[in-house]
């Protein structure tokens, strides 16, 4: 399995939002998570980065 951490872009920083997404869903206005535990983050934000080496999912708030 490869599943990523996602993480939210903060003042230079990384802040953790989920770990072990497994999912990610993309619509207009926002980004639903779910990892491989059933757990789910819906967060308004666009993808900044991913970062399959560091298994990474970087998002900023809009």
């Amino acid at each position: 399995m490869c599943e990523a951490n996602a993480f939210m872009a903060k003042n230079g920083q990384e802040e953790r939002l989920l770990e072990s997404v497994d999912m990610v869903e993309i619509s207009v206005d926002e980004v639903k998570l779910i990892n491989i535990f059933g757990e789910q983050k819906i967060i308004k934000a666009k993808l900044k980065r991913y970062d399959n080496t560091q298994g990474k999912i970087v998002f900023e708030q809009i």
